[in-house]
């Protein structure tokens, strides 16, 4: 069974940053597209930032400049380099995994929270 393994998540002071890591294991099928989600309190899911397996990325108007997201393919590893924390980045962050067939694979979560 496919399984998606973050890490990186923590407690930062605004201003401060953070690196999360996603690791795909025991997949079928090669992954294409790889992403970072996350989810506030109250709030529905909303899409990060996207990494197709050429390199391509898109990011959410909120944290472009600030957030950088990268990826190993070798390793189906995805990473997120989170600069200038702002408090309303405090989520949980979720890693998704897009196979070339069947449904995309989600991470755990992992917590991040930005104090001011």
């Amino acid at each position: 069974q496919a399984q998606l393994v973050e890490s990186g998540g923590g407690l930062v002071q605004a201003g401060g940053s953070l690196k999360l890591s996603c690791v795909a294991s025991n997949t079928v099928f090669s992954i294409n597209a790889m992403a970072w989600y996350r989810q506030a309190p109250g709030k529905a899911r909303e899409l990060v930032a996207h990494i197709t397996s050429g390199g391509t990325t898109v990011y959410a108007d909120s944290v472009k400049g600030r957030f950088t997201i990268s990826r190993d393919n070798a390793k189906d590893t995805v990473f997120l380099l989170m600069s200038d924390l702002k408090p309303e980045d405090t989520a949980v962050y979720y890693c998704n995994a897009e196979p070339k067939y069947g449904r995309p694979y989600w991470g755990q979560g992992t917590q991040v929270t930005v104090s001011s």
